[in-house]
């Protein structure tokens, strides 16, 4: 069921008033792949009259007042894309589309949404029910960080957007208890996974370097940054607070990983699927077409890539649903009057992380003094993908179901370390789980490029391609099926010279035979690592200077070292062969 959007629909309800409303910059998509749908439709769930506003116009009070105001609090968000990252390039040009904006035009989407939006609530809405920000943008602005669009390091969103309160990562659980205690009058103050203003600290908290201090001092701020990155795992994690002027950001502990149980929870509600009709008369939307018939199977990652923040938002520990829940939303699926029995995606941030977690990690949480895939893969992570395997041979097998897609990117490394099921993983993938491209993420191939990423190096990459060929060989011969790899490829990345580029060419062209299309220009998005690099210009943990190309230009010739060539064009779609 669709939540409201117009008091018509909710006096229809029998609904006078509504408790929350969520304010979003993308179109309103009832989808678990859409955070506003998730927490409206979990705050539903629970009793809470809910209502979404989209997109609103921020030049008049035609759409953000058009609900009333609610009792609880209001819910602001980007949407699903940070909004400076949907609106520009990384070489700084705008966007023309928005695949979450019906219609596709980027039009509808303001820089800088979360602010802009809680602060049009500001303007109608003078004393107030509580902001409450989240999201990927809330949740990566949550403290001082390097905005590129700027050059300049901004303070914590919270303050620049006058919310109450920021839930960070992802919160569905964490705004159901926020709404309780609301509801019951009570402080929010000490809910895990949230950020808010206090005018004195807590005396048990990690006190962060003041904000005018690592403004003025790359040092410092990747000394915070630091300290703030270690205090990410629900279960070590202190508690931090940082000297605002003359407040305190408050930084509690994250969530806790949810229970598959939970997740399940999350995932077994009934979305639509659709765009709310409100919003139809505008245009479609174009995400539409990848997530409606997708499937979420886990959450969080635990590849740590510096240039990813989903460690930040989503976490290093895999939450993996239940074999039931998945299967339960197929069948739901299948009842979509416009499923033609092709599921699009099944998989997570990574795909092939379903399942596979250190026990070790879920007792104790994150290892503080190595990581789980780099340099290589960890002996604790227990690498098994016969889980994998079974659920998808159980879904393939359902009636009603023509294909499955594994349209998520695969890490090829936990591949190689699963020396039981893994060439079994593979063989299934290309033998029925690709339309024809599987997708994988080198990134680079140079061995000090690679280190700045926190990626395995090039020898993995050649041992799964060897791999890769041969099976696909074997399943050519017997299903005439032929599947390709699509390879990612970024430039510019902090450490990344024209004469890496030239290289990483060289190795392509040799190795691989290809010339890969997709390669994107690294972007310093907020809490990453390194977007740290790419500020403070050194290594966090050495110290010693990296270069970091920062002229426009530079960087759009890094990307083309490696794309203009003497290629021509053939069946691989996403990849280029070698014309020698």
């Amino acid at each position: 069921m669709f939540l409201p959007v117009t008091l018509e629909e909710a006096h229809a309800l029998g609904w006078r008033q509504f408790d929350v409303i969520l304010v979003t910059g993308d179109g309103y998509v009832d989808s678990p792949f859409i955070g506003v749908a998730v927490i409206g439709n979990m705050l539903a769930l629970h009793g809470y009259r809910v209502g979404v506003i989209a997109q609103p116009d921020i030049h008049s009070e035609k759409d953000i007042a058009r609900l009333g105001e609610p009792l609880l609090f209001w819910g602001v968000t980007s949407g699903s894309v940070d909004s400076m990252v949907a609106n520009y390039t990384a070489t700084g040009k705008r966007r023309k589309q928005d695949d979450y904006t019906p219609g596709g035009m980027n039009t509808r989407r303001p820089d800088r949404a979360v602010i802009v939006y809680a602060n049009l609530i500001r303007r109608f809405f003078k004393s107030t029910a509580p902001i409450v920000l989240g999201g990927i943008e809330a949740s990566l602005r949550r403290i001082p960080h390097f905005d590129f669009w700027t050059r300049t390091i901004r303070r914590s969103i919270l303050l620049d957007a006058r919310a109450d309160i920021l839930v960070y990562g992802m919160g569905e659980y964490t705004v159901l208890a926020l709404a309780e205690r609301l509801r019951c009058g009570e402080s929010c103050a000490e809910v895990r996974g949230v950020c808010h203003i206090s005018n004195t600290p807590p005396p048990d908290y990690l006190r962060l370097d003041p904000y005018e201090t690592v403004c003025d001092d790359p040092v410092a701020f990747s000394r915070m940054f630091q300290l703030f990155y270690r205090n990410n795992d629900p279960l070590t994690a202190s508690g931090l607070c940082q000297k605002h002027a003359g407040r305190w950001l408050i930084h509690n502990p994250p969530a806790f990983p949810l229970s598959p149980s939970e997740l399940d929870a999350v995932y077994d509600l009934k979305y639509e699927r659709e765009l709310h009709p409100y919003y139809r008369k505008q245009g479609t939307v174009r995400a539409l077409e990848t997530i409606r018939f997708s499937i979420v199977t886990h959450r969080g990652c635990y590849g740590e890539c510096n240039f990813c923040a989903i460690a930040i938002h989503q976490g290093r520990t895999i939450q993996s649903r239940s074999e039931k829940s998945i299967l339960a939303e197929v069948n739901h699926i299948k009842t979509h009057p416009e499923f033609k029995g092709i599921i699009s995606d099944i998989g997570g941030p990574t795909a092939n992380m379903y399942g596979i977690e250190c026990q070790k990690k879920q007792r104790k949480g994150a290892c503080l003094d190595k990581r789980c895939l780099y340099p290589h893969v960890c002996e604790r992570l227990g690498v098994n993908h016969g889980r994998q395997i079974r659920l998808l041979a159980a879904i393939r097998n359902m009636d009603g179901v023509r294909r499955v897609f594994v349209a998520s990117g695969i890490r090829y490394d936990l591949i190689l370390a699963d020396r039981v099921f893994g060439e079994r993983y593979l063989t299934d993938v290309i033998e029925h789980h690709t339309s024809g491209q599987m997708k994988i993420a080198p990134e680079h191939t140079e061995a000090d490029v690679l280190a700045r990423m926190g990626k395995p190096g090039p020898e993995l990459l050649q041992t799964f391609k060897r791999l890769f060929d041969h099976i696909r060989q074997q399943v050519a011969a017997t299903s005439c099926r032929q599947t390709y790899l699509t390879y990612y490829m970024m430039a510019a990345h902090p450490g990344c010279t024209q004469t890496h580029m030239q290289r990483l060419r060289a190795f392509v062209l040799r190795y691989l035979k290809i010339v890969p299309e997709q390669v994107q220009i690294f972007t310093p998005t907020p809490s990453t690592i390194s977007t740290l690099i790419y500020h403070a210009g050194i290594d966090p943990d050495s110290g010693a200077a990296v270069f970091c190309e920062k002229n426009a230009l530079k960087k759009e010739k890094q990307k083309q070292a490696l794309l203009n060539r003497d290629v021509s064009d053939n069946s691989q779609g996403a990849s280029r062969r070698f014309r020698p």
